[in-house]
Parts: C-alpha cells; structure tokens; sequence
C-alpha cells in the first residue's frame, strides 16, 4: 500500500495531488477541535473578533484527548463524528482552514463547502485512540483554556494515519462505498 507524505500546513499542490481513497501520513501541527470551540470559534467569526489563531492551510482534528498516563504526553485521542460539526465548518473552511479529520460521513453542504474551499476531509479510524495518540509528538494549549477538555490543542504530530474521505475534485469515499454495497431492487 502506498502511503502519501503530507505536511501540514497544507499547500495548494498537496490538496491538489489528494484523491479519495489515498492513505496519507499527516506530520506537522494538528488543532484539536470539538463542539464547544467550534462554537465558540463561528460566534468569534460572527462577531467580527480576532481568532485566537490563524486557521489558513490548517488542519482541525475533531478530538478531545484524554489526561496522559505517566511518562506519556497525551492519553487517548481518537476522533469524533464528523456530522456532528457539520453546521460549523462552511464558516471554518471559509477563514481559509484546509483540512479536518475525524470519523463518518458529511453532509453535501459540507462536502460542496470543501470543494469550494479547496480543502480535504481525512478520515481516521475510530476505536483505536491510544494507538493514535502515539503519532503524537507534543501538545500545546492554543486557545480556550476555559474549555477544560475541549480547549483547543496543538498537537505536533508525525505520519499520522489517516485516508482522504473527500476530496477536492468531488470524491466521496462514503458514497462509493454505498454504491459498491448497495443492494439492487428487483
């Protein structure tokens, strides 16, 4: 199996060359991101306030990592369903984020937002977040800290495993997968 190197933060050229179905190895910086602070973050976009960073050519992971077990940096940290945030992330993509991670489907205001925008949706595996979390290099607090666990995180991460669900040319690895197992009505 071939696996593409991508770095983050993504180019142009890297989102251009990502089709759906391609297995990818993220290193770079990842922000964790879950409901309450993409909340938070549209009512800032809203409200015609500073974001508390840049989200051009970023990556959002939908995660909320777990306290660390001794002498480990993070505990577990898997992805949520992406549905979830799908009311969030046409206003995200267009402040010029590029990429999110999570588990699941979006919605096709999502996946026509993403194609508009120029950015991917990665999908990870669920159900296996303690091994995730050990692609994990580092973890900074980035904003929200009055959050608790869903403040926003960087985490630097190295080959991070993850395959392009959507991509910028209209493809969709969820509906063709449907379609590989659709069942024909006689």
């Amino acid at each position: 199996m071939h696996v593409k190197q991508v770095n983050i933060p993504l180019t142009d050229e890297a989102i251009a060359d990502l089709r759906m179905g391609d297995h990818v190895a993220l290193s770079g910086k990842l922000f964790t991101a879950g409901d309450a602070a993409h909340k938070k973050l549209v009512q800032y976009i809203g409200q015609g306030r500073q974001l508390p960073f840049s989200l051009v050519n970023q990556v959002f992971y939908y995660a909320v990592g777990t306290p660390p077990p001794p002498e480990r940096i993070i505990g577990s940290a898997g992805p949520t369903t992406a549905t979830r945030l799908d009311c969030y992330t046409p206003a995200l993509l267009a402040q010029g984020l590029k990429g999110v991670v999570g588990k699941g489907y979006r919605s096709a205001e999502v996946a026509q937002a993403m194609r508009d925008h120029r950015a991917v949706y990665f999908g990870a595996v669920g159900g296996v977040a303690a091994i995730l979390s050990q692609y994990v290099k580092h973890v900074r607090l980035a904003a929200f800290p009055e959050l608790g666990a869903e403040a926003v995180y960087e985490y630097t991460v190295v080959d991070f495993p993850v395959v392009v669900i959507n991509d910028i040319h209209g493809g969709d690895l969820h509906l063709e997968g449907r379609k590989v197992y659709a069942v024909t009505q006689d």
